[in-house]
C-alpha cells in the first residue's frame, strides 16, 4: 500500500504539531519549512486536517496552529482512512475496463490487503508517532521564531 504524498504531507504536520510545547503555535509556514515541502501543498493538508478537527487554527497577530486534544488521539488509521478517501487499490472501470472484471479475485484480495494494512495503523494514535526519538528529530527540523 502506497499513500498519498498528499496523506504523507498531513500527517508530517500533525506529528510536528504533536511535539511543540504547550501554548506554542505553529504556522503553516513554519511546518512547510521545516518539512522542506512547498507551502500550498501543506496548507491544503492542514486546511483538510482542521476540517477534521485534528488541528485548530488561531488567528491574530499571535495566531498559529496546534493540534487538538483530539487530533492527539486520534487513530492513525482513522486518519489515513479520512485523508486517503475510500479509493480501491486498483481500478477495474475506466477509459479502459480491465476484461477480467467480471471473473477476477485480484479486486477482493487488494481490497482485504488494504483492510488489513488500516487495521495495522489502528493500533497507534498520534502521540505514538512521535515518541522518542521522533519526538527530538521533529523539534530539531525548526522551532518557531527561530
Amino acid at each position: 500500500m502506497r499513500l498519498t504524498k498528499y496523506t504523507d504531507l498531513a500527517l508530517r504536520a500533525v506529528m510536528r504539531l504533536a511535539v511543540v510545547g504547550d501554548g506554542e503555535l505553529l504556522t503553516t509556514r513554519e511546518i512547510s519549512e521545516a518539512m522542506r515541502v512547498p507551502y500550498t501543498h501543506m496548507a491544503k493538508g492542514i486546511a483538510h486536517l482542521q476540517r477534521l478537527g485534528v488541528v485548530e487554527a488561531r488567528r491574530g497577530r499571535n495566531g498559529g496552529l496546534a493540534l487538538t486534544d483530539v487530533g492527539r488521539r486520534t487513530g492513525v488509521g482513522e486518519l489515513v482512512r479520512a485523508l486517503e478517501g475510500d479509493r480501491e487499490v486498483v481500478t477495474c472501470e475506466g477509459d479502459t475496463p480491465c476484461p477480467l472484471a467480471g471473473g477476477c479475485r485480484l479486486r477482493r484480495a487488494l481490497r482485504s490487503a488494504q483492510d488489513a494494512f488500516y487495521t495495522s495503523l489502528d493500533q497507534f494514535v498520534v502521540e505514538d508517532l512521535v515518541a522518542a526519538p521522533t519526538g527530538g528529530v521533529l523539534l530539531s527540523l525548526g522551532s518557531p521564531h527561530s
